[in-house]
This record gives C-alpha cells, structure tokens and sequence, in this order.
C-alpha cells in the first residue's frame, strides 16, 4: 500500500461539476498538470484557451481580465502587480533604445520619474507637453516619437484636458509613419466609469486597480487594455518575458469589489462635489481644482467628455499662507488620514510642492493640498475640514 502522504497527495477524488455562486472561485496554482505531452506542446495561454503555468494565468486572472475589458470597452487586458507596473508595461513594451515617449506635465509623477532615470539609461528620450494645449503636443512630436502618454484628469492638479484632440494630434502626425505613434492613457481617475476611454480612439489605457476597482485600499494591482491584437500581443510577450505575475486572493479581492465599482464612484463623487463647492467658498482659498467645478481648468472638456468626477480635489491657498501652517492643517485633520493613494473608504490628505512635481511653470502658489474623499458622511467631513481650519490663520 502507498505511503499516507502520497495517497494524500494523489487522492482520487474530484468534487462534482456544477457549483454556481456569485463568488469567482480562487485558483492558486505555479505548476499546472497536463493529461499528455500532445497537451504539454499545444496548450495556449496567450488566448485564454488553455492553462500552462500560474504565471500565465489560471480560471481567476483570466476571469478578471474579462471583466476589465469590458469595464473598459476593450477587447483584451492583463494584469500587474501594480499601477505603476502597468505604466512601465506600456514603456517597455513599446519602446526601444533611440525612441522618445511624450508625457504631459500633469501626469503621474512616478511615470516622468521612469522616463528620466530607467528609460533614460537605455536610450529613452522623454520630452514634457501641455496637455491643455494640443499645439503644444504637436510641436513636441518628432521623428523619434513612438509612445504618447495621455491623462485625465491630472494626477495633483487635476486638469482635464481635450484627450479627443490630443488623439486626433498623433493621428495626423502618424500619417506617412511605418511606425505609428502608440496613444497610452492613464484611467485611474475615470476607473472605465467617468468616461470610455477607447471612444476617444486611444490605443491603450491602464489603470491602478489599487484605486477603484478594489476599493479597500488593501490590493496593490493594475491593468493594460487594448482593442488592437497586435499591441495585446506586444504587451502579452512584454509582460511573460518580465515574469509580471499577480497573486490569487488578490485578484479574488478585486473581484469582490468590481460589482459595487460604480456605487462607489458615484458616492464619493457627490460627497466630493460638495466639499470642493464648500471649500471654494472659505477664506484663504485661491482656488479649488476639481474638474466639476467652474473655473477649473478643462472644465469645459470635462462638461463635454466625462459623466463622473471622481473623489479628489486640490485646494490652492493664497500666497501668503506659510507652508507651515498647511503642514499644521494637514495635522489638524481627524478624519483625513495622511497617506498616499485614494479611492478607499477612508478620506485622505496629502501636501504637494508642485513646482518639485513639474517641469514647468505653475501659476500659483507652490503649496497645494489634495483631498481623496472616502466614503464617511459628507457633513462630517465638512467639520473635520472646519475645525482645522483655524490653524491656516
């Protein structure tokens, strides 16, 4: 008789077909068994039609993977460990030594911080545009150009930028091209529900899952989608030679919050509305930059394009406001967390020095404060903003 260990190991029994829940069941696995070497040489992955390895995916990722591309009105997607490793992702991916990619001076500053120093020591070039202004982008395009990244809205400062026009910009520069220029966006903002980014003819768009579609702010994840094969391929390839692999209950996690994605984001939207109009209204306030708010830049194609706004908002106070005094609110705030990342159920804040973040000029003061707007009671957060605010002097 076989040895308890590998009569356990190698128990016959199968749990019957069947089983329906809501729940996407959990499948962890590295190594996956094959009934016969004709099935070891012909299995594919790369069209979710057979499994090979848990890297490459297993019931769960690709399960997700399918539900994100339809989020996003895409026909293909996969998965990173994170946001930011679905921006390297695109870079590298696309981009080789002697090419340039484009990025807009509101972007997500791990993203310009990629170009400078990794893309750079491989013969990157990057250059920096305006995204409100597509004469901008277009000058910035060269012979070099094969990556432009786009974002709505800006990561801090919140513009929303003519994302159609920016698009209809590297068309006609494509124009004559054996090798397109490639349009990336950044969606992390719209989450595939403030607007549909593949409307606006872009190439790519990504996402920080760690954002929205999880929604607890404990999942580190992000997505690539394309409707293009041949780019899902370049990326597919990019991504199995990286080994950019993403765990089970993580994946089981994102799942869980996708069905609640667009209560959420309505939620947090309306209670970040409300705040930004309040603030826009307090002493001290140059302004409020949130995309909804009139005056705001890109309002106008915000008003056009997008049917959400999301939970942030920066407040730009007066010139003469110390940066110590906005650390002291900062630390005034009781329900605002300090932290990084949004899109969670706790509201957080953050301050910015915008002229270290950009390349270029900022109109304002330098000190600005970003508020992610969570899920607790908007009256409450009002006092929490209205009993800091006495520090600001």
């Amino acid at each position: 008789m076989e040895d308890l260990s590998t009569r356990l190991i190698h128990h016959p029994y199968r749990a019957p077909d069947g089983f329906d829940a809501a729940p996407v069941a959990v499948h962890k696995a590295s190594t996956v068994f094959f009934p016969n070497v004709a099935a070891l040489r012909t299995r594919r992955w790369q069209d979710k039609s057979g499994y090979t390895y848990g890297l490459h995916g297993t019931p769960t990722t690709f399960t997700l993977e399918e539900r994100l591309a339809t989020l996003e009105g895409a026909r293909h997607c996969v998965l990173t460990p994170s946001g930011l490793a679905a921006i390297a992702l695109v870079d590298l991916a696309l981009l080789r030594a002697g090419d340039e990619v484009l990025i807009p001076d509101h972007a997500y500053g791990p993203n310009l911080a990629l170009a400078q120093n990794e893309l750079a020591a491989w013969g990157i070039t990057h250059r920096v545009y305006d995204p409100m202004d597509p004469a901008d982008l277009a000058a910035g395009i060269g012979e070099r150009t094969r990556l432009v990244w786009l974002e709505a809205a800006g990561s801090v400062t919140l513009e929303f930028p003519d994302v159609p026009a920016l698009v209809e910009v590297v068309r006609r520069a494509n124009a004559g091209r054996a090798r397109p220029i490639v349009t990336a966006l950044d969606d992390t903002w719209g989450a595939g529900v403030a607007y549909a980014p593949f409307d606006w003819s872009v190439d790519v768009a990504m996402q920080a899952l760690t954002k929205y579609a999880s929604g607890g702010a404990d999942v580190l994840m992000g997505a690539v989608c394309t409707r293009d094969e041949a780019l899902h391929h370049a990326l597919l390839m990019t991504h199995m030679r990286l080994g950019l692999g993403v765990g089970a209950n993580d994946v089981e996690a994102v799942l869980r919050g996708l069905p609640t994605l667009g209560l959420r984001y309505r939620a947090q939207d309306e209670r970040c509305r409300e705040l930004a109009h309040w603030l826009a209204r307090q002493p001290r306030v140059v302004r409020v930059l949130h995309p909804a708010l009139p005056g705001s830049p890109g309002h106008d194609h915000w008003r056009r394009l997008a049917r959400g706004a999301a939970a942030l908002l920066t407040v730009v106070f007066e010139p003469d406001v110390a940066p110590g005094r906005i650390d002291a609110f900062c630390d005034a705030l009781r329900l605002f967390r300090l932290g990084y990342s949004w899109a969670g159920p706790v509201s957080l804040c953050m301050p910015y020095d915008i002229p270290a973040m950009r390349p270029r000029p900022w109109p304002y003061a330098p000190r600005v404060v970003r508020l992610a707007v969570g899920l607790e009671d908007a009256e409450d957060l009002r006092a929490d903003l209205a009993q800091a605010w006495a520090v600001l002097g």
